[in-house]
């Protein structure tokens, strides 16, 4: 049974079990289809999504024209735009088909999974391999509910790849700042 005044260590440790076993030149080749000339949409359902949704708001704040997939505003995915489409599993049904559809159309993938065989991260042009446990018991095991070593692996795991970019691109703190929101 778990002590529930003593978590934060053991979760600080899963965290740095996942962080740990991902691949850093995997970030790095995914840097590489992100570029300034390209549009960035990103995919993902339920707390997935919200990963992704962050990662999208980070990327506007370092200059990227970015969009979420399934919200209102988001225009059509066109041949040589990006999407970065994040699922646990690699099986969800929704992402996996929609991202299927993007790849038909001539999308570059970047696919985020704890599996790297998963069918999401065959249909991809670079895999960041997060081995964060999921729903399903996939990746490293943990002691927290359902998803939730993998979301917060993936979000740290995006932020990163954010700071490369922001470094490639010398895009300062200050800078980012400029984008936040001003209507808080």
């Amino acid at each position: 049974m778990l002590d529930s005044k003593h978590l934060i260590k053991p979760v600080l440790a899963e965290i740095n079990t996942v962080l740990n076993k991902v691949n850093e030149a995997e970030i790095d080749q995914a840097a590489t289809l992100i570029t300034k000339n390209k549009r960035i949409f990103v995919l993902g359902s339920g707390r997935s999504g919200f990963m992704a949704k962050s990662f999208a708001m980070r990327l506007m704040h370092i200059g990227y024209q970015v969009f979420v997939i399934g919200e209102t505003i988001t225009p059509s995915i066109q041949p040589h735009d990006v999407l970065v489409s994040v699922s646990g599993s690699g099986k969800t049904s929704s992402v996996l088909e929609l991202t299927e559809k993007a790849t038909k159309n001539g999308v570059e993938i970047i696919a985020v999974s704890s599996n790297a065989s998963s069918p999401l991260a065959k249909l991809a042009k670079q895999v960041i391999v997060v081995p964060g446990a999921t729903k399903n018991g996939d990746g490293v095991e943990s002691i927290q509910l359902l998803s939730s070593l993998f979301d917060q692996s993936v979000h740290i795991v995006l932020d990163i790849l954010c700071l490369k970019l922001s470094i490639r691109d010398e895009v300062s703190n200050g800078a980012a700042k400029k984008q936040h929101s001003n209507m808080e």
